[in-house]
Formats: C-alpha cells, structure tokens, sequence
C-alpha cells in the first residue's frame, strides 16, 4: 500500500520496570541491557522509534517477554512511559492532561484484547452501545450506530443474546463492535484471535480483512505468530529484549533480514505466501511479446498454480500495465522448493 499521513508515532521510547528507573534515564540516555541489570531494572521497552500510517495495519511482533504489548500500552498511555514522545495527530499524549487522555481514549481509540472482555449482564446490542453510552449518547442515536455495527460485524439476527450464547468466534466480532462504536482514528489490538480455534482463527482473519477494506483504519495489531502477521500486515516490527529490530514489509523481512535474530525468526515462513512475482522476475527478451500477464504486486502464492500449468512465459506488469519483466514455471517452482 501507499503510506499515507503518519497517524501515530513514537520516538526514543522508554518503559523501564524498577526503583531509579528515571534517575538512570537522566544520566544515561540509552543503556544497554547489562546497565539496567546491574540497577536491577527491567528494560520493557528500549528506545523504540515507530510511525503508523493512516489506513495502515503496523504489525507489531516478537516472542514472550520481546515488549510487543508494553508498547502499545505505552502507546495509548494505558502505561506510563519512562521517557520519550508518543505523536498522535501531532500532539504529544505525554502532554496531555488525563481528562485529554479520557477524551482521546473515549473517541479516537478503540482497543481490542485477547480475553474479550464483554459485560456479561448486557446483550450484544448493550455491550456495542457501552462505549457511546459512556460519552453521553442518547439511547436513539447510540443503539442505531450499534445495530449498523453489529450489522458490519456479521453479528445481525443477535442483537439480543447474551454473551453466554454465543460461541468464542462470535464474542471476539462483538469486542470488535464495541471498539469501533466510536468510529476510532487508531485501532489496537493485542493477539485478538489467539484464544481461537485455528478455523475460527482464520475466519476472524478474513473478517478483519474485510472489515479493514471497509474501514481504512490505522491499526497497530500485535501477534507472535508470523503466518498471521504477514497475512494481515502491510509493515511488520520485530521486537526482542524491549527492542524494534526491524520494520518492514513482510517480504523485506523475508530477503532483507537486518539481523541473524530476524533471519532465524522468519526462517520457517513459506516464501511463496511472502514474495511477490516482482521479486523474481527478470528482465524481458527483445522482441518477446506476451499472451499471459500477471502483476508485479501478486503473490507468489495466487499465482503458482496459473504459471506452473503453463510451458508459456510469463509477462510481469506494473501498475501502469508496463511490461519490467518476465517469469516461468522454473522460477516458481525454486521458491516452491524454498531454494529462491
């Protein structure tokens, strides 16, 4: 995608746990992990620089302990940081006084966790109308943008059940309701679908997917698992010991590890849902002309079975519809085999 205006960012971003965190912030503006061991602090979050464009899924990710939530966190200030800025529209949140952070909260953030988190004594329609009800929408206007919610979710037909009654995949698409009731300018979500069953898992896939079409959001979105973020990410931050590693497009990741840490992350993932025919094309042949074309952006993988059954070559277009390139069925089949 084309990145548009940042929406969010942080810069030199600090979260240390432990009496003098300050202090040795004061004195030491970037300590490495054996400082904060020796003053007995834990580095959560280490200097971490981020942007998050408008209508862009940032995927935030890294192992147990890597600082993945404790940023978001300190993203919507649910956490206080122990230094650095955190831009939101311009303004820095760490300015802002705690009735402003109440208000950004209220209207311009949605949130969306793994436990679900829904009012077991409200229906679907109350637990969607909560968070208008909280700013003072009057009950007409709060239950109609509700029911055009639950609408967009797939949840029409269950205004009235109870959590209760339905089952996991149904209460996650009613916690996703109730955080975009507000029509949110950023989106988290932390691990959302990682209590699911893996078809459901993958049904709540496609259905962000939809919902992101739709919506456009700005979404930072944390997961451990790496086949979902590449199914879902336009760029994608590896996190480890506090730290953003890397960020960049999945196939960046994929054939331009900036570290061991970062090739052995990804070393698993099948290249042919990652790479793009433009990453393994090569030039055209004077003279040549094309009877079949596919796109530069396409996966490798949307595009194999179409290649692989033909003796032809390939043309590879751009958005324009300009020829830059050839593939054939010898190609797709080295990054099939995992030798590309």
């Amino acid at each position: 995608m084309e990145p548009g205006n940042v929406k969010l960012s942080c810069r030199r971003l600090w979260k240390l746990f432990g009496p003098g965190a300050d202090q040795l912030l004061r004195t030491n503006e970037n300590p490495d992990l054996r400082s904060l061991a020796d003053a007995g602090l834990i580095g959560a979050v280490r200097n971490v620089n981020i942007d998050i464009h408008e209508g862009e899924i940032f995927i935030i990710m890294g192992l147990s302990g890597s600082g993945k939530s404790t940023v978001v966190r300190c993203l919507s200030r649910l956490i206080e940081p122990s230094a650095g800025e955190i831009l939101f529209e311009g303004q820095n949140l760490l300015e802002a006084s705690e009735k402003e952070l109440i208000e950004i909260r209220r209207h311009k953030m949605g949130m969306v966790f793994q436990q679900f988190a829904l009012l077991p004594h409200l229906t679907v329609l109350g637990n969607v109308a909560f968070p208008l009800e909280i700013q003072g929408v009057d009950r007409h206007n709060r239950e109609k943008r509700a029911l055009e919610i639950i609408e967009l979710v797939g949840l029409k037909g269950r205004e009235s059940y109870y959590p209760r009654e339905l089952s996991g995949g149904q209460q996650q698409r009613v916690g996703i309701a109730r955080s975009l009731a507000v029509e949110p300018e950023i989106w988290f979500l932390d691990e959302p679908f990682s209590a699911l069953d893996p078809l459901i898992r993958r049904e709540m896939q496609d259905e962000f997917l939809r919902l992101q079409s739709v919506l456009k959001k700005s979404i930072a979105f944390i997961t451990h698992d790496f086949d979902e973020a590449i199914r879902l990410a336009d760029r994608i931050a590896i996190m480890k010991d506090g730290e953003v590693i890397q960020v960049g497009t999945p196939e960046d990741l994929i054939t331009q590890p900036a570290t061991n840490y970062v090739a052995e992350f990804t070393k698993d993932v099948s290249r042919a849902k990652v790479l793009t025919v433009k990453s393994m094309a090569t030039g055209t042949r004077e003279g040549r002309t094309y009877t079949n074309v596919v796109r530069a952006t396409d996966i490798i993988e949307d595009v194999a079975e179409q290649i692989l059954t033909s003796d032809q070559v390939f043309g590879v277009a751009d958005d324009a519809g300009l020829i830059i390139g050839e593939i054939n069925r010898e190609d797709v089949a080295r990054v099939l085999l995992g030798r590309a």
